[in-house]
Parts: structure tokens; sequence; C-alpha cells
């Protein structure tokens, strides 16, 4: 299967004869490839160079695919481009003004000497920070480089592309200005620190890409020192994906979150969080389950404060065994484990029209071609099949929302009034059915739907600084 995160843009002189561009465009068929578009870069009457977009499957099969149309007769590739390398180059976000800066009037408005009134009407008043600065729309995005994307220990500055992509979706898709901070640190009180020092001119700190459990002792530590939400996208963005997606999963499959058995496989930070925020929506039966097997009351390794409190507030009956015997009879599996611990034998033990969110990456817990037929519902994180959850459906519009009303923090209630809001624009954009259970990340109604229920959420629970009747930060 070709992919679009392993395309390349070949620029090749093919002769300008009758038939050439087709032995090309057949060699890149034969080779695999598929052809996304081709433009003309320049002509003389000896040979048309033309710009081939070619999808792959990765990145020795486009040198393949290269290799085949340098092969042609006559052809002569001048170069081939990664696609997704062109997309990074020179980074992917910049800094831009919001009011002009061309005459000398606007100098001395936006800085000397009119910004000098500015700034002691700030130290006079701190709170105007948040009026007349960039600080009120401001998001500071966080890694120390030790779990990136899938990738594993990269050191900080690895993570910055990541950490710019989720900038650039924050102001995509909210309109927020969230700057990229690797920190080149391993202890969670110097990280902490690091992020505590530089955090005034930040509405709001977002930690991804933090492996476990240094991000527990990170984003507590953090919380501690400052009056601004630390939210954990791995942690809270994920659960809020993922209980939005099992709702709706749940509804398709004609059960009842409530009467549901749900059966989470894998403890690390999204895991934990996803496990609190089902029990917390008050799912019926929550079993969770690490490479150990299933969590419960008295198992032995369960000292830890996220693992104890699994322990105590699910598998009332104690159920033991690995996910596969776990699985048996329960409504609902959801994977944040590993590639391939599920078989399509084991979705058919399950109750009948079973909701099977896999989110493994790069590969789910059981592939798409082994769900048909045996899973009502099937979701990944996966871009190439129907359903793909990811921390995305739910950050931008927390993050919305929490700014909105400058809150203190994000509360569970917020996380949970995210979820919700996630499951109902996916019924608003279409029909809820077993490819239609959470929306897209670009619907033009999410972001507004989350972040209106995650402000209201704040102010019901007191950690808004202002109401409704307030004006916007942005």
């Amino acid at each position: 299967m070709s992919n679009a995160n392993y395309s390349l843009t070949i620029r090749a002189a093919i002769p300008a004869r009758v038939g050439m561009l087709g032995r090309v465009m057949a060699a890149i068929g034969e080779a695999g490839g598929q052809v996304g578009g081709v433009d003309i870069a320049r002509s003389t009457t000896d040979a048309i160079t033309r710009d081939i977009t070619v999808y792959a499957r990765d990145e020795a099969h486009a040198a393949t695919i290269s290799r085949a149309v340098e092969a042609v007769e006559g052809v002569v590739v001048e170069s081939t481009i990664d696609r997704v390398f062109m997309s990074h180059a020179g980074g992917k976000i910049g800094m831009r003004n919001r009011v002009p800066v061309a005459t000398r009037d606007d100098l001395s408005m936006a800085y000397t000497p009119g910004v000098a009134r500015v700034c002691m009407a700030i130290h006079d008043d701190p709170d105007a920070a948040w009026d007349y600065t960039i600080k009120g729309n401001s998001v500071m995005v966080v890694s120390d480089g030790s779990s990136v994307v899938g990738q594993g220990d990269l050191g900080a500055i690895a993570s910055l592309p990541a950490l710019e992509g989720k900038a650039a979706l924050l102001q995509k898709l909210a309109g927020i200005d969230a700057f990229p901070l690797p920190v080149d640190l391993r202890d969670p009180a110097e990280i902490a620190e690091a992020v505590v020092l530089i955090s005034s001119v930040f509405a709001g700190i977002h930690l991804s890409d933090i492996a476990a459990p240094r991000c527990f002792e990170v984003q507590r530590l953090i919380a501690e020192r400052v009056d601004v939400p630390v939210f954990h996208e791995d942690q809270e963005g994920t659960a809020a994906a993922v209980l939005a997606a099992l709702t709706n999963g749940l509804t398709v499959a004609g059960t009842a979150p409530a009467d549901a058995t749900v059966v989470v496989a894998g403890l690390g930070p999204g895991g934990q969080a996803v496990v609190r925020l089902l029990v917390a929506a008050g799912v019926g039966s929550v079993i969770a389950c690490d490479s150990r097997g299933a969590v419960h009351a008295g198992r032995e390794g369960t000292d830890d404060e996220g693992l104890a409190w699994i322990a105590e507030h699910t598998n009332p009956e104690r159920r033991t065994g690995g996910v596969r015997e776990l699985v048996r009879g329960a409504d609902a599996f959801v994977g944040l484990s590993a590639p391939g611990i599920l078989s399509a034998d084991d979705v058919r033990a399950m109750a009948a029209d079973p909701v099977v969110l896999a989110l493994a990456m790069p590969d789910p817990e059981l592939l798409p071609a082994d769900a048909a037929g045996v899973a009502r519902v099937y979701a990944t994180g996966r871009p190439d099949v129907p359903n793909q959850i990811n921390s995305g459906l739910a950050s931008p519009g927390i993050w919305r929302g929490a700014l909105d009303c400058r809150a203190t923090e994000v509360t569970q209630e917020m996380t949970l009034a995210a979820a919700q809001a996630i499951a109902a624009t996916a019924a608003e954009d279409a029909e809820l059915s077993p490819v239609n259970v959470v929306p897209s990340i670009f619907s033009a109604r999410l972001v507004p739907n989350v972040a209106a229920a995650v402000r209201a959420a704040a102010e019901r629970t007191g950690v808004a600084r202002v109401g409704a009747s307030a004006p916007a930060t942005v």
C-alpha cells in the first residue's frame, strides 16, 4: 500500500517522442508506485522535463521507483525530492506581526515611545498582560525528546519537527500562537524548573513526547508552580478522543456505555489516562491490562501511583490473564499497546457487534484486513482507513476553550466535556455508522464545539478567570 508519508517528486528529462511519457508511467506502475501528478518544469525540442509526484510504501520503495524511471532508455533523472522533508525545509512555523510597522507613526505606537505606556500599565496591573501582549493566546509546546512520535528516545533537538507540527496544528485549527521548546534535560525537577522560569509569557504549557513515568512527575511539578494549564497531550488529549470514539462506537453497536465491558490494553501515559476518563464517564466495567496481564486489587507490582489507582477503581471481579483471555465476551477493546496482539478469532470471541479501537502506532493491535467482517466498529490511529483517532481531535479545541476563559488548569470535567463535544460533532457532520464514529480533524464544527464545551465546564468548576460575559482573550 502506497503512503503519502513516503511520497517523492522525481524530476526527469524525458525525450520529446510520442509514447515516452507512457513508458515512464508504466515503469513507475511496474515498480509498485502510484502517480499523484505530473507537471512540466521546462520543454525543449529534444526533451520535456517533468516533475512527477509518486506515492511509495517507504523510503526503500521510493528509491526503487526512482531507479526504475532512470532505467527507461533515454530518460535522465535530474533529482528526487522527498516531499516530507521538503515540507519541513526551513521549519514549519514562523513569527508574524499582527499590527503594521510600515511608517514612523506605526513604529511610535508599536515600539518607542508608545510602548512605554503599555509597559507601565502592565507594571501597575500584571493581569493587563493578558490583554496587551501575546500572553493570552500563547502556548509553550514542551518535550525532552524521550518518546518521540513512536520512534523512542531521540533526544531534545530531534523532537523539534514534531513540536513544530503540533504548534502548526494549534495555529491552523484554533488560531493559537504555539511555540516549540525542546528541553535538553532529563531530571524531572530540572525540566520543571526550566519550564517554570520561562513560563511568564505563556497562557498554557503543552507537554508531549515525554516518556513515562517521567512525564507524570514533570506535569505534577510544573502544575504545582504555575497558574496556567499544564496539559499533557498524550494523556488528556488521547483520552478525550478515545472516549468520544468509544461512545459513538458503542452507540452504533447498540450497547449503552453504562452497560459495556471495555478492555484497555497498554498502560503508558495514554492508556492510564483513558482508563481514568472511562471510569469518570461511567462506563460499565473497565478492565485494564499491561504486559503482565490484568491489573486488579492485590496484584503484585501495583505500587506505582497510577497502577494503584487503576487496581482500586477497575476490574471489580479481579479477572486475571492476558488480553486475549480478557476480551472474551467484552463489548469493546481499546489498544494503546503493541502491534498484532489480537487476531480475528479473538474478536469473534468478544460480545456481538464488538467495537475495536486498535491504536498502536505505526501498526495496530489488529490489522484492518483481520478486522473486516468480525468487528462491528474498527478504528486506528492511521490516516489510510476510516475512523482515525488521535489526540489532535481534542487538543486544539481544549486549548481554545481554556485560553478563551483564561483557565488556571484543565480539569477532568473539561476533558469529559471535550469528549462529549467530539462525539456530538461526528453525529452533526454525518450520520453515525461503523465508518463514522469520530469527526474529521478538519471539521469546521470541531474546534468551536469543543472550545465552547470546555469553556462552559471551566466556568462550572471554578477554574475560569473570565466568564461568558467577558471578552475572549484573542
